[in-house]
């Protein structure tokens, strides 16, 4: 099982953030993920969101450490990367002229 986590270098609600994810499945994450006891909420897309505070513990637990632009890559090869959707592409959103 391997699993990546990049640096915690993403703000959001007052504190910094990484990436946490796999370059096989979901399933693999998401074993991973429970083990660190990190909440099923964490989880975007197709990474977990990982609190600066919890960064070693993920690296002590066995996450290789990479770029931020090696995460995309990584589950980009994969075929794990899933995007965000843009607000015309939600289902609802009008075409504006």
């Amino acid at each position: 099982m391997t699993v990546y986590i990049d640096p915690p270098a993403w703000p959001g609600h007052g504190r910094m953030w990484s990436h946490l994810i796999s370059d096989v499945s979901y399933e693999e994450l998401r074993a991973f993920a429970d083990g660190l006891a990190l909440p099923r909420r964490a989880f975007e897309r197709d990474h977990y969101d990982v609190p600066s505070h919890r960064y070693a513990d993920a690296v002590a637990a066995g996450a290789v450490q990479v770029s931020s632009r090696e995460v995309v890559r990584l589950l980009t090869t994969a075929g794990l990367r899933r995007r965000k959707r843009r607000a015309a592409q939600l289902p609802g959103a009008e075409a504006s002229s």
